[in-house]
């Protein structure tokens, strides 16, 4: 018999998850407009302000990954989806451009360690033996958020004002507030050793052992897969960010937006068959699956360049087998992932996996924004896309060869 998945828990999770990011996908495409429009922000600052968001995140990612591993981590989580709903108010509140740009890297501290919690607690709650089917439905809801949220802030850019936006946002993120309140965590090993050791000694172990050390913050058994991960997200962050420019460059004429809707359903469907191989133990097998698809879509939307002045209809179809493809490979991708960081850490250091993981990808995301811009205007866009299948494949065969056998020399279980 299976163990059960869906518990009370376990759904009050996943509902404070996808609420949590509805809120924030609702903003991410109206943003650029609210500084133009209310701050007459100059176009060559949108980026850099915005940025701040994830540069911010990034900075406190890997030290709330341990806070999380040392303490309680439900406190830490709910703390910080309060701040998270809290900020849109100061949004709304904020009179100048400074205010506003402290506002956006503070949301940025507190989403990205609400995200490690989040994914942590989901690790904690739910059974071993199902932790890859678990993880799967937990990404789901990032993705339903992503294929939705955008829209609906677009929508509403047309037909509310700011505020609004900003309340509704602020509405869902307070009910997702409500739902990870009902979530019952479990106790990490860390802090129930630390109590034992207190309660037989007398004293506080953190309070003895203030030295502080790398792998505190970083799973450094995790580093290798991180260098195949970081190379994956360098070509998807070009392509979230860039890719409708990317289309007007060609002269496509279709509805960029509805790319991420294909890439969300993409990795909707895949995550459910996924997770399940996952639990049966085919973690690098995923991967290895995974990165195929992945490499051949960035290469056809390189290649789109090249098609279009042929046949526009064949260049637009080519352009919408990509998201499918991308959202496939990396919707088996990413729960084997998650999972294959897991089993390297020991269990008091599950935050810390996680953490190490989501850097790992924030960082390549980052660095495929940073240089996108550098790349086009040299080569125009296409290059970007043809370099990004390149990594790829470098990355596949650096997993292949590197990542496969230290995985399997250093698992856990």
């Amino acid at each position: 018999m299976k163990e059960r998945l869906l518990t009370r828990s376990y759904i009050f999770i996943l509902a404070a998850n996808f609420l949590l990011f509805f809120g924030f996908w609702i903003l991410i495409p109206v943003l650029p407009f609210y500084l133009q429009e209310t701050y007459k922000c100059p176009a060559a600052m949108l980026g850099a302000i915005l940025s701040c968001y994830t540069v911010s995140g990034l900075c406190v990612r890997p030290f709330s990954g341990y806070l999380m591993d040392k303490f309680p981590r439900k406190p830490i989580y709910i703390f910080c989806y309060f701040i998270c709903a809290s900020i849109f108010l100061g949004y709304m509140a904020a009179g100048v451009l400074t205010w506003f740009i402290v506002l956006r890297a503070l949301h940025g501290v507190a989403f990205s360690s609400v995200t490690v919690g989040g994914n942590t607690l989901c690790v904690d709650i739910t059974p071993s033996s199902r932790r890859g089917e678990a993880l799967g439905y937990y990404g789901l809801t990032n993705n339903i958020a992503m294929a939705l949220g955008p829209m609906t802030g677009l929508f509403m850019h047309d037909h509310v004002t700011y505020n609004g936006i900003f309340l509704t946002g602020m509405a869902f993120s307070v009910a997702g507030l409500l739902f990870a309140l009902g979530v019952k965590a479990r106790v990490p090993e860390s802090v129930k050793a630390r109590q034992l050791e207190r309660q037989q000694t007398g004293c506080d172990p953190v309070a003895q052992k203030r030295k502080l050390s790398l792998d505190r913050f970083i799973l450094i058994k995790g580093i290798p897969v991180s260098i195949a991960l970081l190379m994956l997200s360098i070509p998807y962050g070009a392509t979230t960010n860039f890719v409708a420019v990317y289309a007007r460059e060609i002269h496509l004429d279709v509805p960029s937006g509805f790319f991420f809707t294909l890439m969300a359903l993409g990795m909707g469907a895949s995550r459910l068959v996924a997770g399940k191989k996952v639990d049966q133990g085919y973690i690098t097998q995923c991967i290895h699956f995974g990165l195929y698809p992945v490499v051949a879509a960035f290469f056809i939307l390189s290649m789109c360049r090249f098609i279009a002045p042929c046949s526009m209809a064949a260049a637009e179809t080519m352009f919408f087998i990509v998201p499918l493809l991308l959202g496939i490979g990396f919707g088996v991708i990413f729960p084997a992932m998650n999972t294959l960081y897991i089993n390297l850490a020991p269990n008091n250091q599950r935050a810390t996996a996680t953490s190490t993981y989501l850097t790992a990808w924030d960082v390549g995301i980052g660095i495929g924004i940073a240089t996108s811009g550098v790349i086009a205007q040299h080569f125009t866009f296409y290059m970007v896309y043809l370099v990004g299948s390149l990594l790829c494949f470098v990355s596949m065969m650096y997993f292949n060869i590197k990542v496969t056998p230290h995985y399997n020399r250093n698992k856990l279980r």
